[in-house]
């Protein structure tokens, strides 16, 4: 076989696995999620419910008992249970009279800007799409009106959230159609609901990809612009629609990336405390630093209103770790959130049904695994929110 015919052959053989495990991950969605492949988010006990609205069980038992608010689910052994819906109808019936504004719907209020909040690395491994995904879930379920969008073309965080880019995105449908040169589509074109009230999916595919061959092209030929504005204007036409977005940006520094990072107005970078990555991280920063050196130079605002590193996959137990998780915080100090994501079995069981952490029940695992795992997610997309709080001016 000569050298032709055998990247020929490689060429099918890589093409071939791939439909085949197309064809398999279908199939597995329509196992999971029968009849019609649609994933569903589970129902909140009273006890989770109560947790999530920042409120007393007994409270909350009152107000069904009162004929207040949306009437749970009762189960047979008299457990009551609420739907995501449920909670945003109570979170509007409990802000009606609450101390402060902002005590059951946290959003923004007149004045507040727009949250955008790019999460990014470039060393796979990092934990980047699992950050951005239980991000997103978790300011939708604490009552925040979010938007999240995969910009990377792997689509994880797409199939993270029920959609198959290979089945459900044939003719595009990713935020490539509204950043395009030629015929921009309006966003509102590509964004979709998710099974999750409050959150709402602009998915990702390979059609991403089209963006990082078309703007040396446009910029060659002189229409590409301020080709770094192109997200941020996307994003300009749904801005009273959201508090936040959450961008899952490309493990790599192209286009996309300098695209979302100009949209930014937080920055979230992923880290796993290996020296590995720091080494890779190094590069990372050097590399970011010089391109928006570039962007700021075409007369972008590159000011962004925090900028934050997590520590992700942590052992605690795990002294090499420990060692780099201290030689970091004493360089960058608060830049480091102070919660780590842990690394857990429970996550990563989650993600072979397609889930995430919020969307599986607490009984699939054994109960200090979940809990560890769920308290530790927790702290650090609460640290998150609270950075978005202190931005609009609250405490």
């Amino acid at each position: 076989m000569n050298t032709i015919e055998a990247r020929a052959h490689l060429n099918a053989v890589i093409r071939g696995h791939s439909e085949t495990l197309a064809v398999q991950l279908h199939a597995l969605r329509e196992g999971l999620f029968p009849p019609d492949a649609a994933k569903q988010m589970r129902k909140f006990t009273s006890g989770e419910a109560a947790q999530l609205l920042g409120i007393n069980d007994s409270y909350l038992r009152k107000l069904h008992l009162d004929g207040k608010g949306p009437t749970p689910e009762v189960t047979g052994g008299n457990r009551r249970l609420y739907s995501v819906q449920d909670l945003r109808d109570l979170r509007e019936l409990l802000e009606k009279t609450a101390r402060k504004p902002g005590d059951y719907l946290p959003g923004r209020r007149e004045g507040d800007h727009l949250q955008v909040i790019g999460v990014m690395n470039f060393k796979g491994g990092s934990g980047k799409t699992t950050t951005s995904a239980h991000l997103a879930q978790f300011l939708a379920l604490n009552g925040y009106r979010v938007l999240a969008i995969d910009l990377d073309p792997q689509a994880s965080m797409t199939a993270l959230h029920g959609v198959q880019p290979e089945y459900d995105l044939p003719d595009g449908g990713t935020l490539y159609d509204a950043i395009r040169y030629v015929d921009p589509a309006p966003i509102r074109d590509v964004i979709r609901p998710t099974y999750i009230p409050g959150l709402d999916l602009i998915p990702g595919n390979l059609e991403l990809m089209e963006f990082e061959h078309e703007t040396p092209r446009a910029l060659a030929q002189g229409a590409a612009g301020l080709f770094f504005f192109r997200v941020k204007e996307a994003l300009a036409q749904v801005d009273a629609d959201y508090d936040i977005v959450v961008i899952d940006c490309p493990p790599q520094l192209g286009f996309l990336t300098m695209s979302a990072l100009s949209a930014a107005t937080g920055v979230l970078v992923t880290i796993h405390p290996e020296m590995l990555d720091v080494m890779s991280m190094s590069q990372f920063l050097r590399m970011t630093a010089d391109l928006m050196d570039v962007i700021a130079e075409s007369g972008a605002d590159m000011s962004h209103d925090w900028m934050r590193y997590l520590l992700t996959r942590y052992e605690p137990t795990d002294a090499p770790q420990n060692r780099i998780v201290a030689f970091l915080r004493t360089m960058y100090g608060d830049n480091v959130l102070n919660s780590p994501m842990l690394k857990s079995t429970a996550i990563s069981d989650a993600g072979l049904t397609k889930q995430t952490l919020y969307e599986v029940s607490r009984s699939a695992f054994t109960r200090a695994t979940y809990d560890r795992a769920i308290e530790s997610l927790n702290a650090v997309n609460g640290e998150i929110a609270d950075l978005i709080q202190k931005t609009w001016g609250r405490t």
